[in-house]
């Protein structure tokens, strides 16, 4: 069983949904960001997203783009980046870390490569955004032999007929996205998101949770309501942007994982 199924296991044997917060590694230096990555496990964190920084994000919004290029700027590589999640493992041994990114640094370093490096610095799962199920041995399936999850995207044009793949080789959870386009760019809408969680968790029994939209304490308790856990990552990355010390970044996310938590 791997970190992210125990601790979806342990949320459900609590009658609890997850809380997941997403941060840019090395933003806006590397002392901040360790800072920050070390006190969200205290701050109530069940899963950690680590952002993988990357010259063209996509789809990525103004705030997590800012953050990449933060942390480039700052001299973040892979190997830094590897390096946090060796630091960060010193003294948590429990706590999921997720890489998310861009398949384009895993590929310059050579997937195999880099599937060995991760591993052994302790990461659990990968979510890379531009890789779809037609090209699962590229990452995915290799990712999955080496003992990640490889955690997919699914989104409100993810019709009956994507979903089944989609949903193939999916494993650790599926990461349904509230809005249609960039991360940051809207409020997401529990009610509208509801029946597209329940039709997702009709077709697998991988918890399903939900980000892209996911701003406040009050958003993250209201979308943990209908999945099995909420997603922040702009609302927390942009209080970075802004030179919040690492301790009311955390209180910040204390806040949106009490609200995640009380959830029913």
């Amino acid at each position: 069983m791997s970190r992210i199924d125990a601790r979806f296991a342990a949320l459900r044997a609590e009658g609890r949904k997850a809380f997941v917060a997403f941060v840019m590694a090395g933003d806006p230096d590397r002392d901040t960001s360790l800072a920050v990555i070390r006190g969200l496990p205290g701050a109530g964190v069940d899963l950690i997203e680590l952002g993988m920084p990357f010259t063209d994000p996509m789809a990525d919004g103004p705030a997590i783009q800012r953050a990449g290029q933060r942390a480039l700027a700052g001299g973040q590589t892979m190997d830094r980046t590897l390096a946090m999640v060796r630091a960060f493992r010193e003294d948590d041994q429990t706590t999921p870390i997720v890489l998310m990114g861009y398949y384009n640094p895993i590929h310059s370093r050579g997937v195999e490569r880099f599937l060995q490096d991760a591993r052994a610095a302790g990461v659990d799962g990968l979510i890379i955004v531009d890789l779809p199920p037609e090209e699962d041995a590229e990452l995915c399936l290799p990712a999955q032999a080496a003992g990640l999850n490889f955690i997919r995207l699914a989104t409100p044009t993810t019709d009956e007929r994507r979903l089944p793949k989609v949903l193939t080789n999916t494993s650790g959870f599926v990461y349904y996205v509230s809005i249609t386009g960039i991360t940051g760019a809207a409020e997401a809408d529990a009610a509208a998101v509801a029946p597209e969680v329940a039709r997702i968790k009709a077709a697998t029994d991988l918890p399903v949770c939900v980000g892209f939209g996911v701003k406040t304490p009050q958003g993250a308790r209201a979308i943990a309501g209908i999945a099995d856990g909420a997603v922040v990552g702009s609302a927390i990355v942009e209080r970075i942007g802004a030179g919040e010390s690492p301790d009311a970044v955390l209180a910040f996310v204390r806040s949106l994982a009490a609200a995640a938590h009380a959830a029913g």
